[in-house]
């Protein structure tokens, strides 16, 4: 037991030994939470004989989760792979893909990306004959989406509101957005945690099999669960003992210092009432600081103890005292990006740093702008987070709803995305008739094409309408017969439809289109590295939700010289020599 413990100081020690029953370690920033979660693992399989199986270790974000699986497999060695190690999203989607038939979706559901549900919603609004202008569908989707974190159904939404007019709108868009989501057998990423929850509380075979197979539950950053993820683990942490007493082997990271992520829904109460839901809870605070200077640190003390709702506690480091904190004030924002960019060249030229090693940090998006013109004028390469994410390009989406579309058929954002995609002569009215013979027939779109020759008013456009489903009944086909056509579909959904013919069309610029077929040929890699990886267990819906999990920021890559522009939010948990 020795070599786990060695490396450990005495609360990281206390926090690794503890054994049964709720624990919450308050863990500062930069004082090895994630060397407390993952020697506590290897405590726990090696001197406790628990079995690998049975521990599961969430997180937020799935580079975070990444580098938990690379510790855990390193210090526990044997064995390691059998230790659930994933992000909120990630378990929830492993366990709907096996038990989600009891809610009435089938195993391929579909997972919803920002722009897929934006689709949706416009055809609710125009639905509800709302004007579009005037309603956007943002507004819904941020209504919605907190409803879904409070665990709010459309049924619980409606009764909570029932007397305040002005959420009448809401209420309707909410039930109707649900029900096409339903009906497109599709999932968006607050559905994920939510479907979950609702599984586990009308199935209790399906709970108590999860209960008995999770008996330690590790929860990382746990200052940004919401309410849904709170009810998720809670009931999953709810087990009987031996003794036939109830146990909470649940284990909780977090700072409440560290909270950030209220607008996204983030609830601050489920760290701070920890001990009021776990009565029998165990506090160890984590506050020697390894990361930073005591300057930086003392800095950090004076303004976070002004805060009001938190847990007291005071970070400290044996580190050097460092450099003083600068601070430059500006007139205007033009000054300040002349300003930074001038700062990030001489810091750069003389060697003293690398582009990799600075970060520009903003509150909002649209600050990037000024900075981006600077940076191009000195010649510095950059990198914008959260920008346009790779898996939001046009031709990206195209290909993925192609690949959606083969692989559920009831997934009608993905059909109309691409049904006239290449050009193939399908106008907008035969696709408003379709859909309105799919919505009187209680069919999918998709199904809808496939009986076109029964409609009487899109006769002009059945030929086209047949090739369309002609191509992805073939590319249906050749998956199911051939094992190997997985790594190459893609390349044959491009030859099938012509779509670089397409691009060429579309584009005037050589470069453009180069541009984007390189794209392609980046996800087409992407689709061979996890067809390699898994083997005979790659699977179409696998790649799919593969690639729906990813967020942008995990794309950062290590060995990418350039410096890093991102907001606030986005930067949380990175650490840069330069910000």
């Amino acid at each position: 037991m020795s070599n786990i413990l060695d490396s450990l100081n005495d609360k990281q020690k206390e926090a690794v030994l503890h054994d049964k029953g709720p624990l919450l370690i308050l863990a500062g920033a930069g004082s090895g939470k994630t060397k407390v979660i993952t020697h506590r693992i290897a405590y726990l399989i090696k001197e406790r004989g628990v079995n690998p199986y049975n521990i599961l270790a969430i997180t937020f974000t799935n580079k975070a989760a990444k580098e938990m699986r690379e510790r855990v497999d390193r210090i526990v060695g044997e064995g390691a792979e059998s230790v659930w190690v994933s992000t909120f999203h990630s378990t929830c989607v492993r366990i709907l893909r096996r038990f989600i038939e009891s809610l009435g979706f089938t195993r391929n559901f579909t997972i919803y990306d920002t722009d897929d549900q934006k689709s949706l919603m416009r055809d609710v609004i125009k639905t509800m004959n709302l004007d579009p202008k005037k309603y956007k569908e943002r507004a819904f989707l941020s209504v919605i989406s907190s409803a879904k974190d409070e665990l709010l159904s459309p049924e619980s939404f409606a009764s909570r509101y029932a007397l305040d007019s002005s959420k009448a709108l809401y209420i309707m868009a909410y039930i109707e957005y649900q029900k096409r989501l339903k009906a497109n057998n599709a999932l968006d990423f607050d559905d994920l945690i939510m479907k979950t929850v609702e599984l586990f509380k009308s199935d209790s075979v399906v709970l108590k099999y999860y209960q008995k197979r999770f008996r330690y539950i590790m929860v990382d950053e746990y200052q940004d669960t919401n309410t849904a993820q709170f009810e998720f683990v809670r009931l999953l942490a709810t087990t009987e003992g031996e003794d036939g007493s109830t146990e909470h082997n649940l284990c909780v990271v977090g700072d409440d210092d560290q909270s950030i992520y209220k607008f996204r829904g983030a609830n601050i109460e489920n760290i701070l009432s920890f001990e009021k839901n776990f009565e029998d809870a165990v506090v160890i605070k984590l506050e020697q600081n390894y990361r930073s200077t005591k300057k930086i640190l003392g800095a950090a003390n004076e303004v976070i103890h002004h805060n009001t709702a938190r847990k007291d506690k005071s970070l400290w480091t044996e580190n050097a005292d460092g450099e003083t904190i600068s601070y430059t004030g500006y007139e205007t924002d033009l000054e300040e990006a002349d300003g930074v960019v001038s700062d990030i060249a001489s810091k750069t030229e003389g060697g003293e740093f690398e582009y990799r090693d600075i970060a520009i940090l903003y509150r909002t998006n649209n600050q990037s702008r000024l900075f981006e013109e600077k940076l191009v004028r000195k010649n510095i390469p950059y990198r914008l987070i959260g920008g346009v994410n790779f898996y939001q390009r046009k031709e990206i989406k195209d290909m993925l709803a192609y690949l959606r579309a083969i692989e559920n058929g009831r997934d009608d954002v993905s059909v109309k995305r691409i049904i006239n995609v290449p050009k193939r002569g399908i106008g907008q009215t035969t696709i408003d008739r379709l859909s309105e013979y799919a919505a009187s027939h209680d069919m999918s779109f998709y199904d809808a094409v496939t009986s076109a020759h029964m409609i009487p008013e899109v006769a002009r456009s059945l030929s086209k309408i047949e090739a369309f489903s002609a191509v992805i009944e073939k590319l249906k086909t050749d998956l199911k017969e051939d094992p190997f056509a997985l790594s190459s579909i893609i390349g044959t959904i491009i030859d099938e439809t012509g779509y670089e013919d397409y691009l060429e069309d579309e584009e005037d610029d050589v470069e453009k289109v180069n541009e984007r077929m390189d794209n392609i040929g980046e996800l087409i890699n992407k689709l061979e590295e996890y067809s390699k990886e898994k083997a005979e267990d790659a699977s179409l819906a696998g790649f799919l939700e593969e690639v729906a999990l990813i967020a942008d920021i995990d794309s950062l890559e290590d060995d990418d010289n350039r410096v890093v522009l991102m907001t606030l939010h986005r930067a949380k948990g990175l650490e840069f020599p330069v910000v």
